[in-house]
């Protein structure tokens, strides 16, 4: 039947209270997203730093090459490799720690007498927060060079190492989520659902999801943090070096709480949902939600241990804040995955289950607000990185996709409002609705509210179809189908209602089927033919089928309701994916203090010196030589400017030698500058005014006749 849109309950004064508040949750979310003001956190390792500089061209080779990181790293032998113009190793073997109680700092020692030319430095290492990180960078010795290297294209952790560890890590959460929220949809909102098929099924696919994730993940450790082949995910040494990190340690405690996890849903299905008397079911109640809860908080810390939460800013709060997050996730998104199973596999469930839901979702997404306030304040940190960066971009469709979420919840509630009342009017009417303990307060205990409620709900709204179907199989159809039970106890009509209309069709539904014999009539025939009892058996389970499918699809508040629950569940799909890509992401704070950072590594800064070695050719006679140039303090301001000319025998006087500063990206130049002879192959200027930092190109024109004379061209980092 067509179901119409619900109409405002009777409490007006309540909804605007609790629209108002789900709005101001709102806010405050986006809001406090950007709030700044602390010290910078770091997830994801970046490069901040490096000597020598990204760029720079050096007179004479270093001894060693540093990096400097935004936060610690994992590094093995072949984190940090120094490569020469032909591909070939300069590095002398595995990087050294050279922290020394400041910024994380490693480094490789170079072998002496290397050639000029430009060196290509690789690197890749592991972050704190278990992400795989890398990076490659150039510096010249004595002048540019043509290098036979190529700078790596793939960042780590990419290809399909990448894609399958991105896929198990969404199927974890997944997993997770339908096993604690799941879990505890049966014990906080509906304890008789312990007994159902389907939510069962639900929980324990959730736990084998998990597991198979979790191994997977183990599994692909090894060459998503290293050398990307699917291969060497079987690689046993590989295996046992993951275990001693950090993230395969998490790993391995999740496998160990799923192990004990497998007990719990052991209980919760088997000697809880058969489990009769009252007191012992409390009881069973009580020890089955501290037991599921520590199992869950358990489970939760495996991700805060490993992920963003257990680096950068305040760690010590970070992680319960991410745990709390977490089960909050589960509660809600498990919970309404639970509700839509029971909704439309389980046409039992009662509407104070339903009820008790829609509370335990609003208290969550209040713990979500809060947690994810603090989160996203230590992720993100201003306006800039927020709408700047990667990480903030996917942060506010998050935001978008919860606020869509909550939307459509406003209408579940409304149809859950209207569920509750439909099912106290049947009640009222089929003066059926009281059950032995009465009809349950709101807020009361679940267990007997289960059984009261339920049975009154059943009784109510079930009992006119029940007694329709059970009379058209086991009794002739006749005019009294649809208005005597069994027995012949007379049920209430629903006369000129859209129920009474649809008992009616699954009376005609059922009598359509109803060439089964009755039970009295056919013992004696299925005793003598197992096949006819076979068959007998399958028509009575399509008879029952039908008359459930039958009772579910006449109450149109329960339509109404599953249709909302099922909107919210697809959106909440697109909303895990979007988490587990933003778990996989570099922080926006942390992206901004990488972009600083990565300025200061390549752009000497005041006080400091740029040094230049540029080869030339006039074409002219004498005409080839090196222009060697030093800027200093190379800032913003007055600069001081050295310049030599050596030729083949050594310092080379020329007629003329100019210079220019352009800054393109602000069309600032060309500004002249004339250098004085000091002496023989020197030239100075002093007092050079350059106006703002930026990346320069400085123009050096060398005469060497009258007729002979080139310009040489190259980028420098201002300030």
């Amino acid at each position: 039947m067509t179901a119409t849109a619900p109409h405002f309950g009777p409490s007006p004064t309540r909804r605007p209270l609790t629209a108002a508040a789900l709005l101001a949750v709102l806010i405050s979310l986006l809001f406090g997203m950007v709030l700044a003001g602390a010290s910078p956190a770091s997830a994801h390792a970046a490069l901040t730093g490096s000597d020598p500089q990204d760029g720079a061209v050096v007179a004479t080779a270093p001894e060693e090459v540093a990096l400097t990181f935004s936060e610690q790293i994992a590094v093995s032998d072949d984190s940090i490799r120094v490569l020469d113009p032909s591909g070939e190793r300069a590095d002398t073997g595995a990087p050294r720690e050279l922290t020394d109680g400041g910024p994380v700092r490693y480094g490789v020692a170079l072998h002496s007498g290397l050639p000029d030319g430009t060196y290509t430095v690789a690197w890749q290492a592991v972050s704190a927060d278990s992400h795989p990180v890398s990076g490659a960078f150039t510096f010249s010795i004595g002048a540019p060079s043509d290098t036979t290297v190529a700078l790596p294209s793939d960042k780590a952790g990419g290809g399909l190492v990448g894609t399958l560890y991105g896929i198990a890590r969404y199927a974890a959460y997944a997993g997770f989520i339908l096993l604690a929220g799941g879990s505890a949809f049966v014990l906080a909102c509906w304890r008789r659902g312990a007994g159902e098929r389907p939510l069962q099924r639900l929980v324990v696919r959730g736990w084998i999801t998990l597991t198979a994730a979790t191994l997977v993940m183990l599994l692909l450790r090894t060459p998503y943090t290293g050398s990307g082949k699917l291969a060497d995910a079987f690689d046993l040494d590989g295996l046992q070096a993951v275990l001693d990190t950090k993230p395969g340690a998490a790993l391995v405690s999740r496998l160990l709480l799923l192990g004990a996890s497998a007990l719990f849903v052991a209980v919760l299905f088997g000697a809880y949902a058969k489990r009769e008397d009252e007191k012992e079911k409390q009881d069973l109640t009580f020890g089955l939600t501290v037991g599921g809860a520590v199992l869950a908080i358990g489970i939760a810390g495996t991700w805060a241990l490993a992920e963003h939460a257990s680096t950068g800013l305040q760690p010590g709060i970070a992680m319960p804040v991410d745990v709390a997050h977490l089960l909050a996730v589960a509660a809600w998104l498990g919970g309404l995955a639970a509700l839509l199973v029971a909704l439309y596999r389980t046409p039992h469930i009662t509407a104070g289950a339903v009820r008790r839901f829609s509370r335990v979702a609003f208290g969550s997404v209040v713990v979500l607000a809060a947690t994810g306030l603090y989160q996203s304040w230590r992720q993100v940190g201003s306006w800039s990185a927020l709408t700047g960066t990667w990480y903030g971009q996917l942060l506010l469709v998050k935001v978008g996709l919860v606020a869509a979420i909550l939307a459509v919840a406003w209408f579940s509630r409304r149809w859950t409002g209207r569920l509750v009342d439909g099912a106290e009017r049947v009640a009222s009417a089929s003066g059926e609705g009281e059950g032995p303990g009465g009809s349950e307060p709101s807020g009361g205990p679940a267990g007997p509210a289960d059984r009261d409620e339920g049975a009154s709900v059943e009784t109510a709204v079930n009992a006119p179809v029940d007694a329709s179907v059970e009379t058209a199989v086991d009794a002739p159809v006749d005019a009294s189908v649809g208005t005597r039970g069994t027995g012949g106890t007379d049920v209430p009509a629903l006369a000129g209602t859209a129920e009474a209309t649809e008992v009616t069709e699954a009376a005609e539904a059922a009598a359509e089927v109803a060439e089964v014999p009755r039970a009295a009539e056919v013992p004696a025939a299925a005793a003598s033919d197992p096949e006819r009892a076979a068959q007998l058996a399958r028509q009575r389970a399509a008879l029952t089928a039908t008359r459930n499918k039958r009772v579910r699809d006449a109450d149109a508040e329960r339509s109404g309701l599953r249709r909302s629950v099922l909107m919210e569940a697809g959106i909440a799909v697109v909303l895990l994916a979007v988490t587990t890509v933003l778990t996989n992401t570099e922080p926006g704070r942390t992206e901004e203090e990488a972009a600083r950072g990565n300025t200061a590594a390549t752009a000497p800064v005041a006080g400091g010196q740029v040094n230049l070695s540029l080869p030339f050719d006039t074409g002219g006679q004498n005409g080839k030589g090196t222009v060697r140039l030093d800027l200093s303090p190379a800032g913003s301001g007055a600069n001081d400017v050295h310049l030599w000319i050596d030729g083949p025998d050594g310092p080379m006087d020329v007629p003329e030698v100019k210079l220019a500063f352009t800054l393109e990206s602000k069309d600032i130049g060309p500004l002249p500058v004339v250098p004085d002879r000091l002496a023989p192959g020197h030239w100075t200027a002093s007092d050079v005014q350059i106006p703002m930092a930026g990346d320069w190109k400085l123009a050096v024109t060398v005469r060497t006749s009258d007729i002979d004379q080139t310009t040489i061209d190259e980028n420098v980092k201002i300030g």
